[in-house]
């Protein structure tokens, strides 16, 4: 997996709320139960990282720059197949999808959640909530 690098004034592999638009930010609230938002350790910086052989990314949110424990974790990854129609023409269709997302708790839980896709073009989808004593790897 390859990290992509957003520049601080630094130049560091780690891009903070302040160094970077608003565009590039991961949205870490939109699955965050409105109930759980008080209680869990709010991102300030996140490195991103992506895989060039398969469709798949990480985000880890950092309390402080350059702090090594995230409180914050998410990452999805699809599987394909090569599909045919006709046999002549052939291309990739999706066969499985897992995408996670994962708060530390002030407590030092992880609250997490997690969506499994499957089934033809991953239209079966399953989704919960789980609370874990570790950040989901």
């Amino acid at each position: 997996m390859t990290a992509l690098r957003f520049s601080t004034p630094r130049d560091s592999n780690v891009y903070s709320v302040r160094a970077c638009r608003t565009q590039d930010l991961p949205d870490w609230r939109r699955l965050l139960p409105r109930e759980w938002t008080a209680s869990v350790v709010e991102p300030r910086a996140f490195s991103r990282f992506r895989d060039y052989e398969i469709f798949s990314e990480r985000v880890l949110g950092h309390e402080h720059e350059g702090e090594d424990s995230p409180c914050y974790c998410e990452h999805y990854f699809v599987l394909t197949d090569v599909r045919s129609d006709d046999d002549e023409t052939y291309y990739l269709a999706p066969t499985y999808g897992e995408h996670l997302v994962a708060w530390r708790l002030t407590d030092g839980r992880w609250l997490i959640h997690r969506r499994i896709s499957h089934g033809e073009a991953c239209q079966q989808r399953q989704s919960f909530f789980s609370f874990a004593d570790e950040m989901p790897r």
